[in-house]
């Protein structure tokens, strides 16, 4: 400031006038840097923010490989966890290439923080930016990447101990190369149909899904529930030997519930990613407020997901066995079911509401892990009803408890609110709550229209279904690594002794002789280890073994 005064004074020493405009104008260019530095700073720590929530959902990979690999059984981990590891492989690939620009090519991505007073022609998909060529935002390339992977990782789970390696690279290339950026699209592009930000919106409210309880997860689900229905149930789990059906479905136990409830834990870190991620600014108090409101939100939606459904559990086991038994899977489900509930809805909706989504969908969870075993659908690790069925339930939660206050903080209107805030002013306003309905009929609707015939072609190439003798001996067969030679040194064993060695198993008679063969050497070397003094059972808190 001196040094301005000084300089000024310098050039104009006898006209103060002119020497007072001096230090006006010298003043004038100096605020006008300092204001670039601000912004510039400002679009540093947002660049950042958006970076840092990616990395931490991210973690969700970890989560999902852990969480499956504890719910499959030892023959069948090593597989569980490559076939993870590709799922985000695949999805890299199928996004690099073609899923990004189907979502947001050409467009000015998400905007959800402002109104669009101008006319926008919605469109199907975006058409430039393919393989990222003329694309240069690299940080939102990769936080909406990682949204595509976590889509395309719900699937593997709900597969897991009976499908081939290739199937799932096809998959996760095509859900994340095509059928989740045309919903992402639909929903998140400001050219999307769907769009709440958009001039034309539809219904004059447009979808909410903030992070994904829909576009994600309900996606995710519903391929997961085409896949199972088509590929069928794990050899042992609804039919004995001989295709009769069990009158009571076989479990099927996970070998580790300590890789489970770690799964979960990193799950439940990398969700707060997933939901702070999507108010996508941090560089003033208004987006961080907002910000810490979707954390307050997501542990309270995973809580109250937790507990309901382990209360839901033991009600039913006190009822059906007079004892309370406590299952965990019920409470890293429950959670996980809460989570997906909360995503939709995380930066628009109160404290207590969260809550109170989280309890419900907790007991969704319940119902719809029933509904699967009564219709005899295998899923290994409860995919569908925790992600399809409260992917669904997330979304019209929002239509249910959006809050004024909120929907204003985050896209500045709140002319359509949530239907019981609705009521409490008086009115039955539901356009919110009916674009939120059309929207997830469209997800649910796109994703089988694309994934059915997708999976049933195949099906029909013979690329889905895993040999059923390497169903039945483990996946792990193939795999290298001391407990993998282990496995397959006793197999090779077994089938020699046989008399038909599985490398010459071509034929249909040859390869069930060498079926025949592994199991009836591996079943009589189990009974000579076993003994009634020695033999280790496994027995619920109410006193049966299974």
């Amino acid at each position: 400031m001196e040094n301005i005064f000084e300089e000024c004074r310098i050039e104009n020493p006898d006209d103060g006038f002119d020497a007072l405009e001096c230090v006006s104008n010298c003043m004038r260019g100096a605020m006008a840097g300092l204001d670039s530095k601000v912004d510039s700073l400002a679009d540093g720590v947002d660049v950042f923010f958006i970076l840092f929530a990616s990395v931490i959902m991210f973690i969700m990979q970890a989560g999902f490989s852990m969480f499956c690999a504890g719910c499959v059984r030892r023959k069948n981990v090593l597989n569980t966890l490559l076939k993870n590891f590709l799922d985000a492989c695949g999805a890299a690939v199928g996004f690099f290439c073609f899923g990004f620009a189907f979502a947001y090519g050409g467009t000015n991505g998400i905007i959800l923080n402002e109104e669009i007073d101008i006319e926008h022609k919605a469109t199907f998909v975006g058409s430039e930016n393919f393989f990222l060529v003329g694309y240069d935002d690299y940080a939102f390339w990769f936080y909406q990447f990682v949204f595509a992977a976590t889509a395309t990782t719900i699937v593997a789970g709900a597969l897991a101990e009976r499908s081939q390696m290739l199937a799932y690279f096809l998959y996760s290339m095509m859900l994340s190369g095509f059928v989740f950026p045309v919903v992402a699209h639909s929903v998140w592009s400001i050219d999307g149909f769907l769009n709440a930000s958009k001039g034309n919106r539809l219904f004059q409210s447009g979808m909410i899904d903030i992070a994904g309880s829909g576009v994600v997860h309900a996606t995710g689900g519903m391929t997961a529930l085409i896949a199972a229905i088509i590929l069928g149930p794990r050899r042992g789990r609804f039919h004995d030997e001989h295709g009769r059906t069990l009158p009571t479905p076989n479990r099927m136990e996970g070998h580790s519930y300590s890789l489970q409830v770690l799964g979960t834990l990193l799950l439940w870190f990398g969700w707060y990613g997933f939901n702070i991620g999507s108010v996508h600014f941090t560089s003033t108090s208004e987006y961080a407020q907002v910000a810490s409101l979707a954390v307050v939100t997501t542990t309270l939606g995973a809580a109250g997901g937790a507990i309901s459904s382990l209360a839901i559990s033991a009600v039913w086991t006190r009822r059906k066995t007079g004892e309370v038994e406590l299952d965990i899977r019920c409470v890293l489900n429950g959670c996980l079911s809460g989570l997906v509930a909360i995503t939709a809805g995380t930066t628009v909706i109160e404290p207590w509401a969260a809550l109170l989504i989280g309890s419900i969908a907790g007991m969704l969870y319940q119902l719809g892990s029933g509904m699967l075993i009564r219709y005899r659908v295998d899923d290994a690790v409860d995919a569908i009803p925790v992600h399809l069925v409260n992917g669904v339930w997330g979304v019209i939660a929002v239509a249910l408890f959006a809050s004024p206050e909120r929907l204003e903080s985050v896209i500045q209107r709140s002319d359509h609110v949530g239907l019981f805030y609705s009521w409490g002013q008086g009115s039955f306003d539901a356009h919110l709550l009916a674009a939120n309905v059309v929207g997830i009929l469209f997800i649910l609707g796109f994703a089988i229209a694309f994934m059915l015939p997708f999976f049933g072609l195949l099906h029909y190439m013979g690329w889905l279904r895993a040999d059923p003798l390497e169903e039945i001996i483990g996946l792990d067969f193939r795999f290298s690594g001391q407990d993998s030679n282990e496995h397959r040194s006793k197999i090779l064993h077994h089938s020699k002794t046989s008399g038909a060695p599985l490398h010459h198993a071509a034929k249909k008679e040859a390869r069930k002789a060498a079926y025949d063969g592994v199991v009836t050497g591996m079943e009589e070397e189990d009974r000579s280890k076993a003994s009634p003094a020695t033999e280790v059972t496994t027995v619920s808190s109410t006193g049966h073994a299974y």
